[in-house]
C-alpha cells in the first residue's frame, strides 16, 4: 500500500526563511538568476501574498507576488523600490516548487490565495510571466497568454520563449 505524501501549505515569508528561498530560486532558475536582495525587496514591499510552502517542517517552495500595473513587465533581476499607488493588477513575479513536493496542487492553492487577496485590493486581474515553457500551467490555472508585440522588450530580460499571461478576477458571488 503506497502512503499518501503529507499535504504542503502556503505560510508567510519570514526574513530569516529568505536563505532557503535563494536555495530554491538557485535550483528551481538556474537559468534566470536573481540576486537575493532583489528576492528579499519583493517580500518586504508586501510579505500579504510572499509565502513559502513547508511540508514536514521543511519549506519545499515559494510564492513572491506584489500590487504592480497590468501590461508592465517588471525587469529580471531588478529592484521595485517602490509599488505603484494604484495598482491594476496582483503581479505573480515567481512560483517556485521543489520536484518532490509537486502534484498535490500547491499552485493551484496558491493562485486562490493571490485571487482573495487580488479582490481585498479590488485589482481585476492577476499577471505572470510564463518561463520554461510553463504557458499550459498558467492556462490550467485561469491564465491567457497576451502576446501583445509591444511587451517583446520587456519580456527579453525572462529568456526565450517567455510569455505574459493574464487571469481576471470576478467578484465573489
Amino acid at each position: 500500500m503506497i502512503t499518501p505524501r503529507p499535504a504542503a501549505d502556503w505560510q508567510p515569508l519570514q526574513v530569516a526563511d529568505m536563505a532557503q528561498v535563494d536555495r530554491i530560486a538557485g535550483l528551481i532558475h538556474a537559468g534566470l538568476p536573481e540576486r537575493p536582495a532583489v528576492l528579499a525587496e519583493k517580500r518586504d514591499l508586501w510579505p500579504a501574498t510572499c509565502l513559502k510552502l513547508v511540508r514536514e517542517g521543511q519549506i519545499v517552495g515559494y510564492g513572491l507576488a506584489h500590487p504592480w500595473a497590468l501590461r508592465d513587465v517588471p525587469p529580471l533581476d531588478a529592484f521595485l523600490t517602490t509599488l505603484p499607488p494604484s495598482p491594476t493588477c496582483l503581479y505573480v513575479h515567481d512560483v517556485a516548487i521543489l520536484p518532490r513536493a509537486r502534484g498535490q496542487r500547491a499552485a493551484a492553492r496558491y493562485v486562490a490565495i493571490l485571487t482573495a487577496q487580488a479582490r481585498a485590493l479590488r485589482v481585476a486581474h492577476l499577471a505572470c510571466v510564463s518561463v520554461y515553457g510553463t504557458v499550459g500551467l498558467w492556462s490550467g490555472l485561469g491564465f491567457e497568454a497576451d502576446d501583445d508585440p509591444g511587451l517583446r522588450e520587456k519580456l527579453s530580460s525572462y529568456g526565450d520563449g517567455a510569455r505574459y499571461m493574464t487571469a481576471g478576477i470576478s467578484e465573489p458571488v
